[in-house]
């Protein structure tokens, strides 16, 4: 698997640094507020449960499962697989999301959220690629660890049909194996 890809992006280091960082701001954020967690299945796992451990805050945590890609493009249609376990109305909810890229699913996430009336909505996502945002999106991350180029990231949750999830790091996948 490693051998697939073209280039490190984050290291294991550089991304332990920026969870613990995260977990920091968001426990200050949260405390005594008694907040639910989402996340954004399947990619988020590694992020959420590093997060999760990081912070001192207790939490409820809850997942939803949304998808729009086959490969490596987004079909543009979003669709819920699995919806919460548990109720937010009036309740504080971070989704923790492992990529931004285009925003749509995000979008689609937030609205689908907010019809649930919670007391407060925030996002906070460890990688952000803008240069691919669909310009209609008008969603925001709270919260970002990095910033990434548009290039196709595999590791750390993130995959291509299933499989890198399980690299310790992110890194840029050759265009050969996706090709």
């Amino acid at each position: 698997m490693e051998k697939d890809s073209q280039e490190i992006l984050l290291t294991e280091e550089q991304i332990q640094a920026k969870v613990s960082e995260l977990a920091a701001l968001l426990s200050e954020e949260y405390a005594g507020k008694d907040p639910v967690f989402v996340g954004v299945l399947k990619g988020v796992v590694i992020f959420y449960a590093d997060m999760i451990r990081a912070m001192d805050i207790p939490c409820q945590m809850d997942f939803m499962c949304v998808s729009s890609y086959r490969g490596t493009e987004s079909t543009g249609r979003t669709m819920v697989s699995k919806d919460l376990s548990s109720d937010i109305h009036g309740r504080h909810v971070l989704i923790l999301e492992d990529i931004f890229d285009t925003g749509n699913s995000l979008e689609f996430i937030v609205n689908h959220l907010k019809i649930k009336e919670p007391a407060s909505l925030k996002i906070c996502t460890l990688l952000d690629k803008p240069d691919r945002r669909n310009p209609s999106v008008t969603v925001k991350a709270d919260y970002t660890g990095f910033v990434i180029p548009n290039e196709f990231v595999v590791g750390y949750g993130l995959d291509f049909n299933e499989g890198y999830r399980n690299l310790p790091y992110v890194g840029i996948l050759k265009p050969e194996c996706y090709a």
